[in-house]
């Protein structure tokens, strides 16, 4: 198994990693119904901003991971949201989620972050097991809020 950060020239395989998120989250319609295009993910790709991690098995995408560098203001840091993270179902098991993690962690430094966090959903126990074993749980409330068109 491999573990790679992706760069610009990794599109087919960033495009391997939305595919995976729709099946594993059961929402084709969020990341595979209208995925963007080549340059726009090239774009995202190269910032400092966005961050893609693949696992592959003889070239394919096993295990995907996208977060957010977001800088912070009261000092010069920055903190990393993991927004998604998942493991095709036959590889599960596996240390595929932990070696994605593992990488960020790595990214992270490099990158002179402070924290990495992620959010679970009430009633995820898989996920709610695999990050308390990871880090230190903290309870808050998420809330949308709606943007005028």
């Amino acid at each position: 198994m491999e573990i790679s950060l992706l760069q610009p020239a990794d599109l087919d395989l960033m495009y391997g990693v939305l595919d995976l998120f729709g099946e594993v989250f059961a929402d084709r319609q969020s990341y595979c119904e209208s995925q963007p295009s080549r340059a726009y993910l090239a774009d995202l790709l190269v910032s400092r901003e966005f961050i893609a991690i693949a696992a592959l098995e003889q070239g394919s995408v096993v295990g995907g991971l996208a977060a957010y560098e977001l800088r912070k203001f009261e000092r010069e840091r920055s903190e990393i949201y993991v927004y998604d993270l998942a493991v095709a179902e036959p590889h599960r098991r596996r240390g595929i989620a932990t070696a994605l993690i593992e990488r960020l962690t790595t990214v992270a430094a490099e990158r002179g972050a402070w924290v990495i966090f992620v959010q679970a959903d009430h009633g995820d126990e898989p996920a709610i097991a695999f990050y308390s074993k990871l880090g230190t749980r903290e309870d808050v409330m998420h809330f949308d809020i709606a943007v005028d068109d």
